[in-house]
């Protein structure tokens, strides 16, 4: 697990805008799992309301196949 403040690094700037590049999102959280972008907190949320979330990690699913 990673887990880096942007805020609280002097990368901070380069890295936010090397994830609006790749991502095309500009806020935070900007969420990874298993190497993929699943989105922000809404998106988190509702796969785990929909128990993808759970079934995603339990298998090691990477979350690219839940967004083709």
């Amino acid at each position: 697990t990673n887990i880096v403040d942007l805020g609280n690094t002097s990368d901070g700037p380069e890295l936010f805008r090397l994830l609006n590049l790749e991502t095309g999102r500009k806020t935070v959280p900007n969420i990874y799992v298993f190497g993929k972008n699943i989105g922000g907190y809404s998106e988190l949320e509702q796969l785990h309301k929909s128990g993808e979330l759970f079934n995603m990690l339990k298998k090691g699913t990477s979350a690219h196949e839940y967004f083709l």
